[in-house]
């Protein structure tokens, strides 16, 4: 809306729109800082896309890193690591913003938020060349975001849910001046702010959306947040932002089907093998699980089988995801080649002669013509475990244009005032591809990016103040 509200219900510092991730952490850096601050959630119990995800969180030069020994990793390293999985092709300032941002946000967390950071170690994920994967206790997003919402709750942080931000009031200068919210049963409200920060996330739940920008996938499963719906992407069209990026998406080829859970991709880390309905191989599997989605999605059907053996089973059984499927039946197994095509309706002759043929890779007596190292890998042994999965779509990663400061840019690359984003709300650092998707990539701009827009959002509001 171009023209002044009518009235103003209330007025915060800082308002934030969206509380997973990147806006809670945003509300916890701005509320540190001095400023009042307020969250609007659409939702009645806030999660998004934080609580769905694994909760992994790529950072490197960390005391957690340095606790287990990782004692040579830079943001330099981090940011070549970013910009080899998308070829070269994200944005390479944002990409070293991020990898020198995300440390520090992460030991600021754990200072003054209370959350304690492990670090995986017991496994590389595919384009990370150091153990930099950090999480919580319980190893899910659902877990890190309770903390987040508890540590905001502590700092006595105001979280309006069910509230959904419909407009936002731009002065003439481009500059936010409110946000107009819509309550249960149509009633409106409009809260005032000094600057704005967008956390909405991106725009994988709207049909539209993705079909005008990744029709690739517009009629694949979408395992993200409902909430996801574009609001960002439509309130940047109406301000006049800029955007990057709109075909990039994070998809995953192991959501086990017709369950809709994720199968950790640590599995195929540790020796795991995906078959399509023929009992081939098709693809590297240490490729990347993000790119996989569209490998998945293309063999017979639209699924594949994700086979191992009982040492990897047992490795599963530390993801809290994986214990989920396992209970709810989508681990099948069993103790020969035969029995184990007979539950999984793959051809019996070309099950064996695939097993056979991975065993040979495992020993070095051949290489893989498909290009994976199974260099460390022992042969799949009896009894046998499958996972039937699909592709599907996680969430998408282009969005609104940022600066070093987090603050949205307009299509000639001018930072508005007062408005700021991160997250999936804006660019992120995958590329225009979905083959970009470095992991972590979401919890890494939520939080990197959601950090700064904090930041630099109370200093927006200090200034407007000492001017006055």
């Amino acid at each position: 809306m171009r023209t002044a509200p009518d009235r103003r219900d209330a007025a915060a510092d800082v308002v934030v729109i969206g509380a997973g991730a990147c806006g809670l952490v945003a509300a916890l850096r701005a509320c540190a800082a001095g400023a009042e601050v307020v969250v609007v959630e659409r939702d009645a119990t806030p999660s998004g896309s934080t609580a769905m995800s694994s909760g992994f969180v790529p950072a490197p030069a960390t005391r957690f890193q340095r606790k287990i020994g990782v004692t040579d990793d830079t943001p330099a390293r981090f940011a070549a690591d970013i910009l080899a999985k998308s070829n070269g092709r994200c944005d390479a300032e944002l990409a070293i913003l991020a990898a020198e941002t995300i440390g520090p946000a992460l030991e600021w967390l754990a200072d003054h938020a209370g959350v304690d950071w492990q670090v995986l170690d017991d496994f590389l994920y595919p384009g990370h060349s150091r153990h930099r994967m950090h999480c919580v206790d319980e190893r899910t997003g659902a877990a890190l975001h309770a903390r987040l919402l508890a540590a905001a709750e502590a700092m006595d942080i105001a979280i309006v849910t069910e509230a959904r931000a419909t407009h936002l009031y731009a002065a003439p200068d481009g500059r936010i001046t409110a946000v107009g919210i819509e309550r249960p049963g149509g009633t409106r409200e409009t809260l005032g702010c000094g600057a704005l920060v967008l956390a909405s996330s991106g725009f994988g739940g709207d049909p539209d959306l993705m079909e005008a920008h990744i029709p690739e996938l517009g009629k694949a499963l979408y395992y993200g947040h409902t909430g996801n719906t574009g609001d960002a992407v439509r309130w940047g069209e109406a301000l006049g932002a800029g955007f990057a990026h709109m075909s990039g998406y994070q998809g995953h080829g192991s959501l086990a089907h017709p369950h809709a859970i994720l199968i950790s991709w640590a599995l195929m880390m540790k020796g795991a093998i995906q078959l399509n309905g023929d009992g081939d191989r098709f693809a590297d599997e240490s490729g990347g699980y993000s790119e996989q989605a569209v490998k998945v999605l293309a063999q017979p059907g639209g699924f594949a089988w994700n086979v191992y053996d009982e040492t990897v089973h047992r490795f599963g059984l530390t993801f809290p995801d994986y214990r989920q499927a396992h209970a709810a039946g989508a681990v099948r197994t069993a103790t020969t080649v035969g029995a184990l095509a007979a539950l999984t309706g793959l051809p019996q002759l070309r099950l064996a002669a695939t097993l056979a043929e991975v065993a040979r890779f495992c020993v070095g007596a051949k290489p893989d013509p498909l290009g994976r190292d199974f260099a460390g890998l022992a042969p799949l042994l009896p009894p046998f475990y499958a996972v039937k999965v699909t592709g599907a779509l996680f969430h998408t990663q282009g969005g609104l244009r940022i600066d070093d400061r987090a603050r949205v840019l307009d299509r000639k690359g001018r930072p508005f005032a007062n408005l700021f984003a991160g997250g999936g709300a804006a660019c992120g650092v995958s590329g225009p591809d979905v083959s970009g998707y470095l992991s972590g990539n979401g919890l890494l701009t939520a939080i990197a990016f959601g950090f700064l827009a904090g930041q630099e959002a109370v200093r927006t509001v200090q200034e407007q103040m000492s001017t006055r």
